[in-house]
């Protein structure tokens, strides 16, 4: 097993703190070993960007194109090997490392080559301005036009090391930036595999830099770097507010993908069969560790029981075990440490009174990090499984009476990212999205569209991103004036 390097301005670093073991969440082997960066190696990536962004801002949308292209092609390629890998420091099944991790990753290069080339030029109306202080009579012409940001860090999270990277690293290169990546420590070594495509497909030295550690010193210095000029990042509320606690302090730009509690309204006259399909990807699509799925149910009381017996009788069909197996539809948790946090929100809302309708338990396997997905019922929205965010299999169902209680619901949280909305009413169903305070609405399905913008309300972020919209995301604008 040869230990992974450090990539800084082109090169393979050894670190200076030697390696961590990355473990398989099935079989608690050790995957590899990814490299400890010392706080100086951080800064000296950060560094390296800085220097490459003297001449990767000047290139032509063209050459940042092709190289965006050719990355794409090459993470192709390797498909399989990458998918392995991903399976394997991920936990997650082989279906959703292949489709929804090293593909989205390889679609998100191929549509920031794409976005290099769209106008970063927005024509304004003439302004006719009288004579006074400022001179004289005339009309003033103005183009407003995006300008890159600079050093973009970018810290990504466990959940999907190829599609989170790419989603930050090919929007802020085709923008005409360079970056520093910082992966979740759980699962890097996917991350340097897309740094040696980029390597590969002639992004130049410093233009992308990979450093790595298990302690939050590896992120901190990341952020808190001089030449860093903004900090993209995803993960949890709190460690986002610490982020843009020392992001402020020199006023770096931000843009933060956080928590979330996704509320699904199920109306009366809704698809229930639809709506359980939908909710029901929270258990089976990597375990329920993201941050879009609809954890939290509010069933109208007409079908109230009628969603709780779909969804338990949905989890129980799930089969739980080895994600290399292609029956396996739930994997491990990413961790230990997730697993135990799971299991104690699944004991909590036993004690505040919820209705443990399935699963919950852990699987009789001798290895990995499992628990069987688990349904609660009869839930109040001041209830801790309900309000706050578990990131694991697990669904709450809370009843509601009217359209109006619903939306109020919905609300009362402190998480504002993707709801959703089931309901055979299109024109109610979209009156409902209308009130809710959340980034995105679902309306009869869990499905996204990948040019609409994304992020969150209140706590769930600052910042949208995806599509165009992160080509916005990653830079400033300027306004240049010229007389007519």
């Amino acid at each position: 097993m040869t230990p992974q390097k450090l990539f800084i301005g082109g090169a393979w670093v050894e670190p200076d703190l030697g390696h961590y073991e990355v473990v398989d969440p099935a079989t608690e082997e050790v995957v590899g070993l990814a490299p400890e960066a010392s706080r100086a190696q951080v800064h000296q990536a950060a560094a390296a960007a800085r220097e490459a962004f003297a001449v990767w801002s000047r290139t032509r949308p063209e050459e940042r194109a092709a190289v965006l292209a050719r990355a794409a092609d090459l993470v192709q390629r390797d498909a399989e090997a990458h998918t392995a890998l991903a399976r394997a420091e991920t936990g997650a099944t082989t279906a959703t490392a292949r489709g929804m991790h090293v593909a989205v990753g390889a679609a998100r290069f191929r549509r920031y080559a794409r976005g290099a080339l769209e106008p970063v030029e927005q024509a304004l109306p003439p302004q006719i301005n009288a004579a006074g202080p400022m001179g004289r009579a005339g009309v003033v012409g103005a183009v407003a036009v995006r300008r890159p940001v600079g050093v973009v860090t970018c810290i990504t999270s466990y959940n999907n090391p190829w599609a989170n990277a790419a989603g930050k690293v090919a929007p802020a290169l085709a923008a005409g930036n360079t970056v520093v990546v910082k992966p979740a420590p759980q699962d890097p070594l996917s991350v340097y595999r897309m740094a040696e495509a980029l390597q590969e497909a002639g992004a130049p030295p410093g233009t992308v830099n990979v450093v790595t550690g298990s302690a939050p010193a590896v992120g901190e210095a990341a952020v808190d770097s001089p030449d860093v000029d903004m900090v993209s990042f995803t993960g949890s509320t709190a460690v986002g507010q610490r982020i843009a606690e020392v992001c402020g302090r020199t006023m770096k730009r931000q843009l933060m993908e956080l928590g979330g509690k996704g509320a699904a309204l199920v109306y009366d006259d809704a698809d229930v069969e639809s709506a359980v399909r939908g909710i029901g990807t929270t258990f089976s699509f990597y375990s329920g560790q993201i941050c879009t799925a609809p954890t939290r149910v509010l069933a109208q009381r007409g079908v109230y029981e009628r969603v709780v017996a779909g969804l338990a009788a949905y989890a129980g069909r799930l089969r739980v075990g080895d994600p290399a197996d292609p029956a396996t539809v739930v994997g491990p948790l990413i961790s230990a440490a997730q697993r135990e946090r799971v299991e104690s929100y699944v004991e909590l809302g036993r004690k505040e009174g919820a209705r443990l309708v399935a699963g919950g338990e852990r699987p009789a396997f001798e290895r990995g990090f499992y628990v069987a997905p688990a349904l609660f019922a009869d839930c109040t929205n001041d209830m801790r499984v309900v309000r706050e965010e578990i990131f694991g299999p697990v669904v709450v169902v809370v009843p509601f009476d009217d359209e109006e209680e619903g939306v109020a619901l919905a609300n009362d949280s402190d998480y504002g990212l993707i709801d959703y909305v089931w309901s055979g009413d299109v024109a109610r169903a979209f009156r409902v999205a209308a009130e809710l305070r959340a980034g995105g609405v679902g309306v009869n399905t869990v499905g996204r569209n990948m040019e609409a913008p994304f992020g969150g309300f209140k706590r769930s972020g600052v910042g949208r991103d995806v599509g165009s919209y992160a080509l916005y995301a990653y830079s400033e604008l300027q306004a240049v004036v010229w007389p007519g």
